[in-house]
């Protein structure tokens, strides 16, 4: 029956198109209005608001003002940079709408889904995600319907049901009819296969863990200062006086600007990564990939090409070649050729024979192990060896000169007897072996997964490079040793998911690759799970990653993407870290040694939103690549950062002693540490952001150029006395060489310490 049906003509696929529209529904646009105000209730923003609030009680209006604007240029930048990442991704979104099989001028043809019609004949399969609603006329297939009913059960259609859009076929073939399209479907919208998610669950946690190490060190030093005012003899109605100042101590540890960077280096990576082949489907991906230290890699379409050609055949039937292969070729897809597919109808078509089409026609399944086709009185059977076995008891006979090692399998049953076994072979791909070093280079350990035997999988390992020991699946073990693995080999769609989780277990950061539905569940579960360039709409919606092109260097792109926002947030947390814990020092440390708080409440404040300004340009920095998994070790950073901020204010408190005993004035003293806190800043991000000395290295023209711009606006307001009491040209070179000398010592220190790091 389904040969005889025929789909549209072009020329009425374009009418239709023309006055249906494409099938695709426009997404809700972004508000920024409600994003905005989003932004006003959270931890940072009532930190804020509560300063904010203090500041008008007190009658500092001026000091009100200027934290307003932070609060309102903290919501405005988060919800700008909101709406930057989430048109880079829908940009991306685009480029991974599914392609469905389609008869057209009685040709089946690959389109893309958003130029389908009513009217149009498909071609279903297992692994599809229907991108418009369909009527059934012909095979079985089972839905899952929770993308629209949010019950994950499974729906069986037979001929003559809708299956509607949005949902994914789990099992069974056919051919389907469009009935609806875009806006007038079921789910009223196009099938999306990408997380629109910007703000991934642990970057959020990493931000939480900042401003509780922030608020811990400003609590502490804030009591420090309480404790000694009133020790000192202090007045309640002059506490009153240094509540601003305290507050200020909270408000410069807010990290105002993570979001935002973290937001723009995301969206940085995934536009870089789009124009080098690859899709970012989830952000969390890019991130996790600096972790990564382990990836389980498909064999076929990865390592090797995704080219199959055969390279023997045996006749075990009393016909002849000629007709064996006729029928062999009547049962491979032609509606959805796969790569065995492929590589038989071109060996067919090679020897000068014809590829008929049959009576009727089953698809291959996972479950079955085998196509099945009826032709001029015939049944045949193509697949697994192992399966068509037992059908055919006597078949393991037949078969004892067969080198089934020296490639992949494909049984030929006519009338369920044995009649013939393709052997075929894979090419591996030519860029293999120097992406399978390069991985190991960066501390990633490959190991492959093949559905091939044992001998196969060895031979393949040997030719790229993989060294150490390919076992079955069926010999692996709890106490398997893991780190001597070059391969897996029998491997069962369904094992890839148990083996991700083993890994897991173990402690790894666990990349996979897989193409096929049943590689879903472990590309979900994978930390950087990637779907290749050919796999099925299921398996791309479960990745994080969708790979464009076939091969291995993609994957080492998508390292490189992960170790350089990684290397930007490492430098922003350091710096906010350090800085912050500077400025708390500096301040307590001077209240405690000269018994003033060595800085304007003004200055405090225009410090604090200076530095937010050129720490967020951060996210757009140079970067160097690492050859070593990295982690989040907030811990660390804290001690790190501790380090640098307490060698930059021992540095400040003895400028400050030397300043008061040689008639240097408060209120000229208090600008200087202001100039000295923002050079301190500008020389904390050149240090950390290189394993180099800072003088040998410089940041991004974005990075730079914001620097430079703060300095100028800090010369600026303490030249004047804008906002502050202004000094001479002298004292601002004083400071400016303090600072310099500051950061030269404290790099000589830091950067053979942090050499290994």
């Amino acid at each position: 029956m389904s040969e005889n049906i025929k789909g549209l003509t072009q020329a009425k696929a374009d009418e239709l198109l023309t006055k249906n529209g494409l099938n695709e529904v426009p997404e809700p646009q972004f508000n920024f209005f409600k994003e905005f105000l989003s932004k006003l209730w959270n931890l940072s923003a009532w930190i804020l608001e509560a300063a904010l609030l203090l500041e008008c009680i007190l009658g500092k209006w001026i000091q009100s003002l200027f934290v307003l604007l932070m609060l309102l240029f903290a919501a405005w930048n988060g919800a700008s940079k909101k709406k930057q990442s989430r048109r880079v991704l829908n940009n991306i979104s685009h480029k991974l709408t599914p392609t469905v099989s389609v008869m057209r001028d009685g040709k089946w043809q690959n389109i893309d889904s958003k130029y389908l019609v009513p009217g149009d004949l498909v071609s279903i399969q297992t692994g599809d995600v229907l991108a418009a609603d369909v009527k059934l006329i012909d095979g079985q297939i089972s839905t899952d319907e929770s993308s629209i009913t949010g019950e994950a059960k499974t729906v069986r259609k037979q001929i003559k049901d809708t299956a509607y859009a949005g949902t994914t076929v789990v099992e069974g073939s056919g051919l389907a009819t469009v009935t609806a399209t875009g806006a007038n479907s079921r789910s009223g919208k196009t099938v999306n296969l990408i997380n629109n998610s910007a703000a991934p669950g642990h970057l959020q946690q990493l931000l939480t863990k900042i401003i509780y190490y922030l608020c811990i060190l400003d609590g502490i030093l804030t009591l420090v200062i309480v404790i000694a005012f009133f020790f000192k003899g202090g007045k309640i109605s002059n506490f009153i006086e240094m509540l601003p100042f305290l507050a200020m101590m909270f408000i410069a540890s807010i990290p105002v600007a993570m979001p935002s960077t973290f937001a723009l280096s995301n969206s940085f990576e995934a536009t870089r990564l789009s124009k080098e082949g690859v899709l970012t489907a989830d952000l969390t991906g890019i991130q996790d990939a600096a972790n990564l230290n382990l990836i389980l890699l498909d064999k076929t379409g990865t390592i090797t090409e995704n080219k199959t050609a055969v390279a023997n055949w045996t006749n075990f039937s009393q016909m002849t070649d000629s007709e064996v292969l006729e029928l062999a070729a009547a049962a491979t897809d032609q509606r959805n050729k796969k790569i065995i597919d492929s590589a038989i109808d071109d060996y067919v078509s090679s020897l000068g024979l014809k590829v008929k089409a049959p009576d009727d026609f089953t698809p291959f399944t996972s479950s079955t192990g085998y196509s099945m086709a009826n032709i001029d009185g015939h049944n045949v059977k193509l697949g697994s060896f192992k399966q068509l076995s037992l059908i055919d008891v006597s078949a393991t006979d037949k078969v004892k000169d067969i080198d089934f090692g020296a490639g992949r399998s494909v049984a030929l049953l006519i009338d369920d007897k044995l009649s013939g076994v393709f052997i075929l072979q894979d090419k591996v791909r030519s860029d293999s072996k120097a992406a399978l070093a390069e991985l190991k280079k960066r501390g990633v350990m490959p190991i492959m997964l093949t559905g091939d035997n044992q001998k196969t999988a060895e031979a393949v390992a040997k030719e790229v490079g993989l060294e150490g020991e390919v076992i079955s699946i069926h010999d692996f073990t709890d106490q398997t040793d893991t780190s001597k693995l070059a391969g897996i080999a029998d491997v069962l769609p369904e094992d890839k998911l148990k083996m991700v989780k083993f890994f897991q277990q173990k402690g790894y950061i666990v990349g996979m690759t897989g193409d096929g539905v049943n590689d879903s569940p472990a590309l979900r579960q994978a930390e950087v799970g990637i779907a290749v360039s050919n796999a099925a709409d299921v398996a791309k919606r479960s990745g994080k990653m969708v790979l464009l092109t076939d091969g291995l260097t993609s994957i080492v792109k998508i390292l490189d993407a992960g170790h350089r926002v990684y290397q930007r947030m490492t430098t922003w947390s350091l710096t906010k870290l350090a800085r912050t814990a500077e400025l708390t020092m500096l301040l307590t440390f001077g209240y405690l040694f000269f018994g003033y708080i060595p800085m304007a409440l003004n200055a405090m404040v225009i410090y604090t939103i200076m530095n937010n300004m050129v720490t967020m340009m951060i996210g757009t920095d140079r970067t160097h690549i690492t050859y070593k998994p990295e982690n989040w070790n907030m811990a660390r950073l804290a001690k790190i950062a501790f380090s640098l901020a307490s060698g930059w204010t021992v540095i400040g408190i003895l400028a400050v002693a030397y300043l008061n005993t040689h008639g240097w004035s408060h209120e000229t003293i208090s600008t200087m540490v202001y100039v000295y806190l923002v050079l301190s800043a500008m020389f904390l991000i050149l240090i950390t952001r290189t394993k180099r000395y800072f003088w040998q290295d410089y940041p991004s023209k974005a990075v730079g150029l914001t620097q430079l711009g703060d300095i100028i606006l800090t010369v600026i307001l303490a030249i004047l006395g804008i906002a502050m009491d202004k000094i001479s040209w002298t004292n601002l070179a004083i400071t400016f060489l303090v600072a310099l000398v500051a950061a030269i010592v404290i790099d000589l220190f830091y950067q053979p310490i942090m050499k290994n790091r």
